[in-house]
């Protein structure tokens, strides 16, 4: 089931309506080009006999119920986000991934690959597949143990830490102390850190740290200082949840929206700007249910013209994280949400 973030829509639209309303959207995702009652007449003459007449009074009825509207002094029509909602929610009808789409999904699982590598490949394929904004979000760190910590002298005052954590995952950082760092201290301290460390819950060191290192007994006592002191650096790991990865930039700019140079810079300045996606996806709800999310119900104004599909994965032995696809509203929903669907599944480990 597809699940979005406002309620269903309370609109009971007859069959006439429906097969309107599902032939606006239709060709409005295929054309980019506001819908007439000439057009959509021939579109839908060989399942559907109305006159032209007909629909243009079913297409009032329609905007006057929100779902499709006339840009400027156009005749034709061009769907609401009400109106994508509506259609993907109860119209649309899903389209089979092909067979040789599903042989190149299927090989982002290929073994020998480490899960950097599989996301990073997933990103790309995505937006091959798609031809919009693929993102990928890696797993988000949260319940994670220490297997090592490192300390390296980079200089006479200069330490860098090396945090060897679970899932292969590495965080370093640099030290700044105001005294000469000796090489014998430094290696006791390390040992002495990772007797109390190795082992532990990331987060309870956050706030367990200090307490840990007052019973060492070693005679540099301002270098444990420098340790404590910097313990929320030592074990901040905002830089390695804030790892994202994007494909299809170029996908985008070249559908007909972005012939407008304003759109240009909007879709440049939010891919150079991860923090605006990660922010989006890790306020996603955390369910294996698809999301899609059509405009304004993103809840960011700087997309208030696109569209997201999301879905959660979670990766063997490295937690759950996000994939999804940005495109303009007349996004080609019936293909995009089954491709995304498979992609989420093999990542988690499940057999399509």
């Amino acid at each position: 089931m597809i699940k979005n973030s406002i309620n269903n829509i309370d609109l009971k639209l007859n069959e006439r309506e429906r097969a309107i309303l599902r032939s606006i959207v239709n060709l409005y995702i295929a054309n980019a080009s506001p819908v007439g009652s000439r057009k959509l007449s021939k579109f839908i003459e060989h399942n559907l006999s109305i006159s032209p007449a007909t629909i243009r009074n079913v297409m009032v009825d329609l905007e006057e119920m929100e779902l499709v509207t006339h840009p400027h002094t156009s005749a034709g029509r061009i769907p609401t986000d009400k109106g994508y909602r509506f259609y993907v929610d109860y119209l649309m009808q899903m389209e089979k991934i092909s067979e040789q789409e599903q042989q190149v999904i299927n090989s982002i699982a290929d073994d020998g690959k480490d899960s950097d590598s599989i996301l990073k490949e997933t990103s790309k394929l995505l937006g091959i597949l798609s031809k919009y904004l693929a993102v990928v979000r890696i797993p988000t760190v949260k319940e994670i143990k220490v297997r090592k910590l490192e300390l390296i002298k980079l200089s006479s005052t200069h330490i860098l830490v090396v945090l060897a954590l679970e899932s292969n995952i590495v965080n370093t950082v640099t030290l700044e102390a105001r005294f000469e760092v000796e090489d014998g201290h430094l290696e006791q301290i390390a040992r002495a850190i990772n007797e109390r460390i190795v082992g532990r819950n990331i987060n309870d060191l956050k706030t367990s740290f200090p307490e840990i290192m007052t019973d060492i007994e070693l005679s540099e006592k301002p270098l444990i200082r420098l340790f404590v002191d910097s313990v929320d650096k030592i074990f901040n790991l905002k830089s390695v949840n804030n790892k994202l990865f994007t494909s299809g930039t170029q996908n985008l700019l070249e559908l007909p929206e972005f012939e407008d140079i304003a759109r240009v810079k909007s879709i440049i300045e939010l891919v150079e700007n991860e923090d605006i996606i990660i922010h989006l996806l890790d306020n996603m709800p955390e369910q294996n249910d698809m999301q899609v999310y059509i405009g304004s119900e993103i809840g960011d104004k700087q997309l208030s013209d696109y569209s997201m599909i999301v879905s959660n994965y979670n990766l063997a032995d490295s937690g759950s994280g996000a994939i999804g696809l940005i495109g303009p509203k007349r996004m080609q929903y019936n293909k995009m949400l089954p491709l995304v669907k498979i992609v989420s599944e093999l990542l988690s480990g499940k057999k399509n």
